[in-house]
C-alpha cells in the first residue's frame, strides 16, 4: 500500500493506494472534516484528473478520518466571513463555483466507481459529498443531514439536484424543509445507504466489495457508470442507441474474449484492460 497526502493551502486530502483501489481520506479530522475551504477544490480537480487518467485504479473509496465523515461547510469560516464565505456577494457566488462546486464536479466527473464509506455523521455539503458516490456503505454511528435551512442558507451545493435522485422528491424535501438528520438504519430503509455495519467493520466492508467490483474489465465497468449515469439525462431510445454503440466497442475488446473463455471453461477470468 501507498499513502501520501495533498495539502495546499488550507487543503486536504490522504490518498492510500491498495492495489487497484484508490482510498480517499477527508482528513481534518480534529474539526470533523468540514468542505470548502480555499484550495480544496484544486485539490479534489487534481486527485480526480490523476485518477481518471490512470487505468490501474479501477474503484475508489472515500471516507472521513476520524469520528465524521464531513459535517459539511466550515461554520466558524461562515461567522467570521472568513474564506470561501467571505467578500462581497458576487464574491461569495464566485468562491462557490471556483470552489466548492469545482470540487463537487471533480467528484461527480470520476469515470470509476466510487464508494462512500461513511464512518460518521454526513451533514450539509457533506451528505451532497457522500450522495454523489455510486455505493454508500454507512457505519451504525452515520447520521445524513441537509442543514442549510437551520443556517439562514438554502442547499448551495447542487443537493437539490442530487439528493431527490437518490431517495425521492418527498423525502429529500422533507429533510430539507425540516433540517433533520436521521441515523443509518432511517438512511437504508430510505434507500440512501445500501448497507449498514458495526464501525469497526466498515472499511473491511468497503474494501470487499471494491475488490468484487475491481476485479471487472476496467474499460466496460467505466463505460458501465458512464451509460448509468447517462441513463438518468435521456430519453429511453437514446440510452439504447448509446448502448448499442459502446457494447459495439466492448465486442472489440480482449476483455471481451476472456470473459467469454472464462465463462465456457468454468474459471476465474483475468481481465486485464486490453
Amino acid at each position: 500500500m501507498t499513502e501520501a497526502k495533498v495539502q495546499g493551502p488550507m487543503s486536504f486530502i490522504r490518498i492510500a493506494r491498495e492495489g487497484p483501489v484508490t482510498i480517499l481520506t477527508l482528513d481534518r479530522a480534529e474539526t470533523m472534516n468540514p468542505l470548502g475551504a480555499p484550495g480544496d477544490g484544486d485539490a479534489f480537480a487534481s486527485i480526480a484528473d490523476a485518477i481518471n487518467r490512470d487505468m490501474e485504479c479501477r474503484v475508489v473509496i472515500l471516507t472521513g478520518a476520524g469520528r465524521a465523515f464531513s459535517a459539511g461547510g466550515d461554520i466558524k469560516a461562515m461567522r467570521d466571513k472568513t474564506g470561501t464565505f467571505g467578500g462581497t456577494a458576487p464574491a461569495i457566488s464566485d468562491g462557490y463555483r471556483d470552489n466548492i462546486h469545482r470540487m463537487l464536479r471533480a467528484l461527480h466527473g470520476l469515470r470509476v466507481p466510487v464508494i462512500a464509506a461513511v464512518n460518521g455523521p454526513a451533514i450539509g455539503l457533506g451528505c451532497d459529498v457522500a450522495c454523489l458516490a455510486d455505493i454508500r456503505i454507512a457505519s451504525e454511528n452515520a447520521k445524513f443531514g441537509v442543514t442549510f435551512l437551520k443556517l439562514g442558507i438554502i442547499p448551495g451545493d447542487g443537493g437539490t439536484w442530487i439528493l431527490p435522485r437518490v431517495i425521492g422528491m418527498s423525502r429529500a424535501a422533507e429533510l430539507f424543509y425540516t433540517g433533520d438528520v436521521i441515523d443509518a438504519a432511517t438512511a437504508k430503509e430510505w434507500g440512501l445507504v445500501s448497507r449498514v455495519v458495526a464501525p469497526d467493520a466498515l472499511m473491511d466492508e468497503a474494501r470487499a466489495l471494491a475488490g468484487r467490483i475491481a476485479a471487472m474489465p476496467p474499460h466496460a465497468l467505466r463505460q458501465s457508470k458512464m451509460l448509468l449515469r447517462q441513463g438518468q439525462q435521456v430519453s429511453y431510445d437514446t440510452a439504447l442507441e448509446m448502448a448499442a454503440n459502446t457494447q459495439a466497442m466492448m465486442h472489440t475488446t480482449a476483455d471481451h474474449a476472456e470473459g467469454v473463455a472464462a465463462l465456457i471453461a468454468k474459471r476465474v477470468p483475468d481481465f486485464r484492460g486490453e
